[in-house]
């Protein structure tokens, strides 16, 4: 239970920042007209890219925080923060291509025109097209938030958030060995209401992130 609790809290964080249709149309936009075997044997670098650098930073996401003094109460209180800010963000996008123009915009400042694409497979197409700063921190909020007493617990919670980086990276794969399909056929305003939801979703996790490392915060002042 504990397994699929924590996979459904962070596929519902992740998949709105990772954004696989959005990101896809990126990805279309700067690859161009190429042959469809090329898009597949991208889309496969790029989903192997995810999920290893995902997985890392999931994994040492407890020792960083150690190393810095960190408690998990203040990385659950101020990482429910920018979950929030996050999701409040994108439940007041204008039009569907709020995600999409920001990763535009990181990757028109990153991309390298004179690479073979061959070599842009984990930068910038991974990072920050598919997985940017916003992911970065969500996942290492996830990964504190995942820290259990047990060791069995400490197993299935982060195998719960490393089960919904595998499928989000999966669906990353068919949206852009796909990209050309899918842009005719997903129309721009069903994109537009699936992202409303599930900015919604993030928004309200974010809420409940912050309680949770309020309630532990003010659990440890002195009573009086």
């Amino acid at each position: 239970m504990l397994l699929w609790t924590t996979f459904l809290l962070a596929f519902s964080a992740l998949l709105p920042i990772i954004n696989p249709v959005g990101s896809a149309l990126i990805f279309l936009g700067l690859v161009g007209d190429v042959p469809p075997p090329l898009f597949r044997s991208l889309a496969r670098r790029i989903a192997i890219n995810n999920i290893i650098f995902l997985a890392i930073i999931e994994l040492i996401g407890s020792l960083i925080l150690r190393f810095f003094g960190i408690s998990l109460p203040i990385i659950q209180l101020a990482g429910g923060l920018v979950i929030t800010s996050i999701g409040w963000s994108l439940l007041n996008q204008k039009d569907a291509e709020g995600t999409t123009q920001s990763k535009q915009e990181e990757a028109e400042a990153c991309d390298d025109k004179t690479k073979a694409l061959e070599g842009k497979s984990f930068y910038p197409f991974t990072f920050p097209i598919t997985s940017g700063p916003g992911t970065l921190v969500v996942t290492l909020t996830l990964s504190a938030h995942a820290t259990r007493t047990t060791l069995l617990d400490y197993s299935l919670s982060h195998g719960g958030v490393f089960l919904a980086i595998v499928v989000i990276s999966i669906l990353c794969y068919f949206c852009y060995a796909y990209a050309p399909r899918l842009t005719r056929a997903i129309s721009p305003g069903t994109v537009h209401g699936i992202l409303r939801v599930m900015a919604f979703i993030v928004l309200s996790i974010g809420v409940q992130i912050m309680w949770n490392g309020f309630t532990a915060l003010y659990s440890q002042l002195p009573a009086r």
